[in-house]
């Protein structure tokens, strides 16, 4: 599921709510069920994974050890990980492709091979969802291919709940079945993604005027959205969306 809207809409907030590191004033998150409220912090980091916008390190931590980390909600206070430990977290980066950066310091990565340590990082903990936060914001077209495949694949392969923020429509396109789209005061769509990403409902949120175009690549009919630059509307309401 993608979650899409303007600045400042408040998509890191519901992403940071779902996983219980902010409070929602009204309404309730659930787990199986059971209110996020009354899961202990171990018992959330379990069920689900999170990967954040940024994430600096100033420690030249080796890239299976930043992944190893992810290993915490299973492990005891004080307690250190168990060759079983680092063993899932060899699986977990060899599942994201970056084994043979496996000894490397993390520091001295490119930004994509970060936040596929990141992603590697939240599939240590064995959730069974994952929510990231505009992962492919700042990558290359490649690397933003590479994050896109992985997510993919992880939703097929491992049947994992994936939701994630992101500022591109046509990636909400590309891999998710559902999409939410989130407006300033506007309150939201849910749905699914095509009937979501429609160039009416893009126009409403965002202010701009999109065209949806589709077009035939290997047997696939592929859509992909274009704005419309002559449409924007005055500088004013974008700084309002900031």
């Amino acid at each position: 599921m993608s979650i899409l809207g303007p600045n400042g809409c408040g998509k890191t907030t519901l992403l940071k709510c779902i996983n219980a590191l902010f409070k929602v004033g009204k309404g309730e998150i659930r787990i199986e069920g059971k209110s996020v409220r009354s899961l202990k912090r171990s018992i959330i980091g379990k069920e689900v994974g999170y990967v954040p916008q940024v994430s600096d390190s100033t420690f030249p931590y080796t890239v299976l050890e930043m992944v190893l980390m992810g290993r915490a909600p299973h492990l005891a206070l004080f307690s250190s990980p168990s060759a079983r430990d680092v063993e899932i977290a060899e699986e977990a980066i060899e599942t994201v492709g970056i084994s043979h950066l496996m000894d490397r310091p993390y520091p001295n990565i490119s930004g994509g091979q970060a936040q596929l340590v990141l992603i590697a990082r939240a599939l240590a903990a064995e959730p069974r969802a994952l929510l990231l936060d505009e992962p492919t914001s700042h990558l290359d077209f490649r690397n933003q291919m590479v994050i896109l495949n992985t997510l993919e694949r992880l939703a097929q392969e491992k049947k994992m709940a994936i939701i994630m923020t992101t500022h591109y429509p046509d990636h909400a396109l590309s891999i998710s079945g559902k999409a939410l789209l989130m407006g300033n005061g506007k309150g939201g769509l849910a749905g699914n993604t095509k009937d979501m990403l429609t160039e009416r409902n893009l126009r409403e949120v965002f202010e701009i005027d999109v065209k949806v175009i589709s077009f035939e690549e290997g047997g696939n009919n592929v859509e992909a959205i274009v704005p419309l630059r002559k449409t924007l509307t005055s500088s004013s309401s974008m700084n309002q969306h900031n």
